[in-house]
């Protein structure tokens, strides 16, 4: 995948004229270029901050305070593991190290085979049976081990998974 705004100005292009008018448009402008094309590319900044009238330093600023906002391209697979207090008494912390082990890969990155980005969440609304884990936006894991993470890591990573 690349992160090249030539492979995508013309979305980009579409979303800041349907945006740039809205009060408040920087958020929703950057949750539309993430949607549409699965992160916010770092060519991108001096075109939102131009239709904007912000200078780029504000809009990388925003871009990099919210951790929901990826600057490169996520994998495959997006597993976000709970962090919020009711997980965290419940092994959240351990799930989280053993995740990053077992991925080989940091918070916020992707596995070495572009298969698995990992990243924090804070609360799922799964509080009574963390701690808990959302894999693509649609699956909602409970009481995940390191046993039960490492299935599901396993799976993600099966190419087979993605065919059907």
């Amino acid at each position: 995948m690349t992160s090249s705004i030539a492979s995508h100005s013309a979305a980009i292009g579409a979303i800041l004229d349907a945006h740039k008018t809205l009060p408040g448009a920087l958020l929703p402008i950057l949750h539309a270029i993430q949607d549409g094309i699965g992160h916010v590319p770092a060519d991108a900044v001096p075109l939102i901050a131009t239709a904007l009238n912000l200078s780029r330093a504000e809009v990388h600023g925003v871009i990099s305070y919210y951790h929901h906002f990826r600057q490169q391209p996520a994998g495959r697979h997006v597993v976000r593991v709970c962090r919020a207090e009711a997980c965290q008494a419940n092994g959240a912390n351990a799930l989280l190290a053993h995740a990053q082990q077992k991925l080989g890969c940091g918070l916020h990155e992707t596995t070495a085979d572009g298969a698995i980005t990992l990243e924090p969440v804070y609360c799922l609304g799964q509080c009574a049976v963390g701690p808990a884990i959302l894999v693509d936006d649609a699956e909602l894991h409970a009481r995940v081990d390191a046993a039960g993470f490492d299935a599901i890591a396993d799976a993600l990573a099966n190419p087979l998974r993605d065919a059907k």
